[in-house]
């Protein structure tokens, strides 16, 4: 059985998460159904403002041990100061579980509108592996002489063999599965971060070695933002770090349509056997805008959920669950034509009904 977490959330995360999940009770009648399970669990930034909480160690434990994957819908609220939700649970999450790789396709489906000039889908397609556990988002830094004029702040960059080598793995290994281009991209700035960065180069070279079927080259950060806002069909796979990876891929979603169509996935390759299970979760923020409208864009949340499955099919050599992922997946490219280029972020069709779209195109 597949045991799934649900944390729906803050503001529009209910109303897309809900759509990601009649999507799974569809796909899974689709393939002569799934053996899983599906709990909702209410950590958010409306139980932060309630009980004070956002989430407990006991509870982090109860993940790791009761659960094989989490299904994330979108947190955070404007009446929560900036920082406790992200730190106190999206942050928390990614460490306390060990989910080492963020994985983020960027891929331009068929009918979407992208920004880029003389750009398909044939051109906009490539992978994303970013490491997700290390960097600046260690938290390890502070103040001196805070609220004065001669304040002091600082954040540390860290890199860690170990941490470094295991993410290239992944991302070596995925390049390989990936397609026949067989190509892997490290960005990163050695030019300037001579230390940590002189590490990513150096181990990039040492563990490629071991994949002499995948050619690899090097983009400065910045080159490759140029790059992937002029010519990204040079990329097949990215590997970066975390920081960068958090810009670039953000990049990535505004050159293939925008947030409401990007999927990503915080992944432990590694559990049951170590850490935590891995999260899947649409890009997007929980955008209380339009919070309880019903006009919330869920393609990306349904993605989510179509990469969930066929991540956790292979991570349990299960055919079904690939399949269903695979499915629900090529129903969403179904769907995208009948918007016609319009602005994926907010729809003239409602919440409800793209996902009646795309159960109707999954019988198809």
């Amino acid at each position: 059985m597949l045991k799934i977490a649900l944390i729906a959330g803050d503001g529009i995360g209910p109303e897309v998460t809900q759509q990601g999940v009649r999507c799974l009770e569809a796909v899974s009648e689709k393939v002569g159904g799934l053996d899983y399970r599906l709990t909702a669990l209410p950590y958010s930034g409306q139980r932060y403002l309630e009980q004070g909480i956002v989430i407990t160690d006991d509870e982090i434990a109860d993940l790791k041990r009761e659960y094989d994957v989490i299904y994330l819908g979108a947190v955070g609220r404007p009446d929560v100061p900036p920082g406790i939700i992200e730190k106190g649970l999206l942050l928390k999450l990614r460490f306390d579980l060990d989910q080492y790789i963020n994985f983020r396709p960027v891929k331009l489906y068929p009918g979407i509108r992208t920004p880029l000039a003389n750009k398909s889908e044939k051109d906009i397609d490539f992978l994303v592996i970013r490491e997700n556990t290390e960097d600046l988002y260690c938290g390890i830094g502070g103040f001196l002489r805070k609220h004065t004029h001669h304040e002091v702040a600082t954040q540390q960059m860290v890199a860690t063999r170990m941490g470094v080598e295991r993410c290239l793995r992944y991302a070596f290994e995925a390049c390989r599965k990936r397609n026949d281009q067989k190509k892997l991209t490290l960005v990163a700035k050695t030019n300037v971060l001579t230390f940590a960065h002189d590490l990513w180069m150096r181990a990039f070279e040492q563990v490629g070695q071991s994949y002499p079927d995948i050619t690899r080259e090097y983009h400065h950060v910045d080159a490759c933002c140029m790059y992937m806002a002029t010519k990204p069909e040079i990329y097949d796979t990215i590997v970066t770090t975390n920081m960068f990876g958090d810009i670039i891929t953000d990049l990535g979603a505004a050159i293939a349509g925008g947030m409401g169509i990007a999927a990503s996935g915080n992944l432990n390759p590694d559990h049951p056997q170590a850490g935590g299970p891995s999260m899947f979760e649409p890009v997007h923020g929980s955008a209380p805008d339009i919070a309880g409208k019903g006009i919330a864009n869920p393609i990306a949340a349904i993605l989510s959920m179509a990469m969930l499955l066929e991540q956790m099919g292979h991570a349990r050599s299960d055919a079904k669950l690939i399949q269903a992922g695979q499915w629900l997946d090529a129903a969403c490219a179904r769907v995208c034509p009948k918007f016609k280029g319009k602005d994926l972020d907010r729809l003239d069709l409602n919440t409800q009904a793209v996902g009646d779209l795309i159960i109707k195109a999954l019988s198809e």
